[in-house]
């Protein structure tokens, strides 16, 4: 019975960068390393757990071995693991931050928000706060690129490489128009009626929308970065779209909007969650703001569901 020697983290470094990169070339570049280190750092890893990771033979690109897809989620945990130890070590270090960016999901109800803001003033009265208030993939991209420490997304935050996350509630989506618009009209709305009325649809500019749609069901669309603009033009009877229950609930209560009970479109729940960079976990000061408005989101989801 044999028993495998211990990898170092170096060695695991450099079987994920070869496995994330391609190949043993664009690994070293991630790495700032020569191949020939690359390759020398992988023959020892291979030699310590006496198992051949990479194919190499007959393919420009080298393929994972069935030991080496075996291992992978293995080094994956260690080396994520390690990530966070030194990321929770140098805060440590580092003590309570003289500045906290907070980038935040625009569906996220203000009441929740405006409460742990200014509980966070009182606890944290010599650190200065950063909000920024994004729309869709933006919250990820500003958390991911280093433009904010913390951040409360929405679902498209789920699964982004270098991302942990934490579920932190939701919020419903709801159709709505104006009482005077012809959907807001209707007793009844037929099955694929709101595809001949124009849609307004929240965008915006990150990598991680590019190209995609979501909840879009009308090929007549209007495009908005702004979600208090679309709030101002649904009021207009501009168009139909889905808003953030909390946002229209007055309006709903008034009449200034109407609830539209589509067949074929129905109500959508917005998951959040808050996220951080894994190789730069929050401080003090972050980490309770994340907290706090993780427990508040998370309770007041807990209130609509009683309601």
């Amino acid at each position: 019975m044999s028993n495998p020697g211990t990898p170092t983290f170096d060695q695991l470094r450099i079987f994920l960068a070869i496995v994330d990169t391609g190949s043993f070339a664009a690994a070293g570049r991630k790495l700032n390393r020569a191949v020939s280190v690359i390759s020398y750092g992988i023959a020892n890893l291979e030699a310590q757990l006496g198992l051949s990771l990479f194919d190499r033979e007959g393919t420009r690109k080298p393929q994972l071995t069935v030991a080496g897809r075996a291992l992978l989620a293995e080094a994956r945990s260690i080396a994520g693991g390690m990530d966070g130890l030194r990321a929770k070590v140098k805060g440590l270090l580092d003590g309570l931050e003289a500045e906290v960016d907070l980038a935040v999901d625009v569906m996220l109800p203000a009441e929740a928000l405006g409460r742990v803001l200014r509980a966070f003033a009182l606890e944290f009265p010599t650190v200065q706060l950063r909000l920024h208030v994004e729309a869709l993939g933006s919250v990820t991209a500003m958390v991911l690129d280093g433009q904010a420490i913390v951040g409360i997304s929405g679902p498209l935050a789920l699964g982004v490489e270098g991302i942990d996350s934490m579920t932190a509630g939701s919020v419903e989506m709801v159709p709505v128009a104006a009482p005077d618009h012809p959907l807001g009209r209707m007793g009844h709305i037929p099955p694929g009626a709101v595809r001949d009325h124009t849609q307004l649809v929240l965008s915006d500019r990150s990598r991680y929308t590019e190209g995609r749609d979501f909840a879009v069901v009308s090929p007549k669309t209007w495009r908005l970065s702004d979600l208090s603009a679309k709030h101002a033009l649904l009021r207009e009877g501009v168009g139909w779209g889905n808003m953030p229950l909390p946002m229209i609930e007055g309006d709903l209560v008034t009449g200034a909007l109407v609830r539209l009970v589509i067949p074929d479109h129905p109500s959508e729940t917005y998951r959040f969650a808050g996220i951080w960079r894994r190789d730069t976990p929050p401080g003090p000061a972050a980490s309770w703001l994340l907290e706090q408005l993780v427990a508040r989101c998370t309770e007041a989801e807990g209130n609509d569901v009683a309601t």
